[in-house]
């Protein structure tokens, strides 16, 4: 198991952008005495004793989750393409073992919430009163808003590529003239980025404008929440949302989902 962690580290982790994140996942697993465990060898009850084991050690379900899907896949690489065709994946044979995941975070803006939220950002001045209202109209990510560049933007097609996402797809969002107008009057930076600022000052200026305005358990992701369900209250299909959001699976959109029964009436006739 511990060539095994190495040769994908090496060969497998290392194209990943996220490849920082899954190393440490590695670096852990290196540390296990699995990692001293012949491959075949190992079984689903293995895997179900390292899943009590990281969960009794107060490993968050989501980590779990993640180090158990690495290992997964590292057993599909050496069946497909390391020539170990007969070897048995033992992860999912202990799927009734793993912890349950939390539920996605629900949080919309309640009524009157986002007029709020816009007088606070005015007030406390700077980019972040044109961040908010273009994270709801676009549904972009917060890193991906930090790394919008104008040479990106296509005025003309109202259309902004992301060619860099957190799933390693490039995409292209459409955008609504309320998008469009929250970058109008913004000056040229010299580096060719849109924004002046940092995912994390992003997050930092978000909480102290709903401190500002009042408001209590929002997060700036959950403007990512939010813009995605007034996608589809809006009538657009899931493959539609998802081409402008870029989540991967269906599973996925649902989670970022949470549309409002009073929302839904006029809909029904």
């Amino acid at each position: 198991m511990r060539e095994a962690l190495e040769r994908y580290r090496r060969e497998v982790t290392s194209g990943k952008r996220g490849a920082v994140v899954e190393q440490s996942r590695i670096t852990r697993l290196l540390r296990h005495p699995l990692a001293d465990r012949v491959v075949a060898s190992i079984r689903g009850k293995d895997i179900a004793d390292y899943t009590a084991e990281r969960a009794a050690a107060g490993a968050a379900s989501s980590s779990v989750h993640k180090e158990l899907a690495l290992l997964s896949h590292l057993y599909t690489m050496s069946r497909t393409a390391w020539g170990m065709e007969s070897l048995v994946n033992p992860v999912p044979l202990a799927k009734t073992t793993r912890p349950k995941l939390p539920r996605g975070r629900e949080r919309r803006l309640l009524e009157g919430e986002e007029a709020r939220l816009l007088d606070a950002a005015r007030t406390y001045g700077g980019e972040i009163g044109r961040v908010i209202p273009w994270a709801i109209e676009t549904a972009m990510r917060r890193g991906e808003i930090a790394a919008m560049r104008w040479e990106h933007l296509d005025r003309k097609a109202r259309v902004l590529l992301i060619p860099e996402t957190k799933t390693g797809t490039p995409r292209r969002v459409p955008l609504s003239s309320r998008a469009l107008q929250a970058l109008e009057g913004l000056p040229r930076r010299l580096d060719g980025k849109v924004w002046g600022m940092r995912p994390d000052s992003i997050s930092q200026a978000f909480e102290r404008v709903c401190g500002a305005a009042g408001i209590e358990g929002l997060t700036f992701h959950d403007l990512r929440h939010e813009a995605t369900s007034r996608l589809f209250e809006k009538g657009l299909n899931p493959m539609q949302v998802a081409a402008i959001t870029g989540h991967k699976t269906l599973q996925m959109l649902k989670r970022y989902t949470h549309l409002r029964a009073e929302d839904l009436v006029e809909r029904l006739g």
